[in-house]
């Protein structure tokens, strides 16, 4: 930098040459000069001014100081209401986790006693005095999106296991579980048989259960009545659809109390014991049907009993 000095007592002009480091210099010199200005002249003001110069001063300071102050603790405020109410989401979000681990114990059949939900877990062990600094607001923060970050997630899962617990469950039920009368006894199995109006061999497609006349007959299995009429060679006869190409078959009853299109329950009264239709005596003769295909139903009876 080049600085040109004029004067009317110079007859030539005169230049000085600054450099870099020379204005950097001065710069700080006169920055340096006008903080000293600035604080003398505050020094001054508090020490020299008038007695209620001083007072009016001091209550400013002290009105900007409490101002400060009632900030700083809103925005403390402010953050702990929101903490309380991320807590509260929280808490609300646990006692939903513990219905639904009681439900989920209840579905497979655990003891109320192995799993208390709504009582803490039993803890303890030697004290550690941690070494680190107490955790700021932001970290408890942070520590608070973490762990409901967990919950969700594990809310989720426990959700998608319940669904397919309850699947499962459904499944059970729609298979046929129960044998179809609480009386009487096996007098012909499933399989090759000599048939009692031909005294050929023949394949008897189901189980037939000697029953007096009048024993009531129930659904297996829930379902959707196919099937409600008399026919030519079962009699009257009840088909019940439970999904899944399964259906059942209930035959040589003597009377029906269901209908096409009813929803039964397993376990439900759907008939009574008869000899109508191709039959020697009063009996039932059960059928499970797999895509059409006879099943032996002593294996579904036998696999839901054990």
């Amino acid at each position: 930098m080049n600085i040109i000095l004029v004067s009317n007592r110079l007859t030539k002009t005169r230049s000085v040459s600054l450099r870099g480091w020379q204005i950097t210099l001065l710069l700080m010199l006169l920055s340096g000069l006008m903080l000293g200005a600035a604080m003398t002249l505050q020094y001054l003001l508090v020490r020299f001014a008038p007695e209620g110069s001083n007072d009016e001063i001091r209550v400013l300071l002290s009105k900007v100081q409490n101002d400060e102050q009632q900030k700083q603790q809103f925005y403390m405020h402010s953050s702990l209401d929101a903490m309380a109410v991320r807590v509260g989401q929280m808490q609300a979000q646990v006692q939903r986790l513990d219905a639904l681990g009681a439900r989920l114990a209840k579905l497979t059949g655990m003891k109320p006693e192995e799993f208390q939900f709504a009582k803490p877990p039993a803890q303890g062990g030697p004290l550690v005095i941690p070494t680190s600094q107490e955790m700021s607001e932001n970290g408890l923060e942070q520590q608070l999106d973490r762990l409901g970050h967990v919950v969700n997630d594990r809310s989720d899962k426990l959700l998608a296991l319940e669904t397919m617990l309850l699947q499962n469950q459904l499944s059970r039920k729609l298979l046929p579980s129960i044998p179809p009368v609480h009386e009487g006894f096996y007098s012909s199995n499933f399989g090759w048989r000599i048939d009692p109006f031909t005294g050929q061999n023949a394949m008897h497609e189901g189980v037939d259960f000697v029953a007096d006349a009048g024993t009531p007959i129930y659904a297996s299995a829930g379902g959707v009545v196919a099937y409600a009429s008399m026919h030519p060679q079962y009699g009257n006869m009840v088909e019940i659809d439970h999904g899944n190409d399964i259906i059942t078959r209930y035959a040589h009853t003597s009377k029906l109390f269901v209908k096409v299109g009813q929803v039964v329950r397993r376990g439900e009264k759907i008939a009574e014991v008869g000899s109508t239709g191709r039959s020697t005596g009063n009996h039932l003769h059960f059928e499970v049907r797999y895509k059409g295909i006879a099943q032996n139903p002593v294996r579904f009876l036998e696999k839901a009993a054990s």
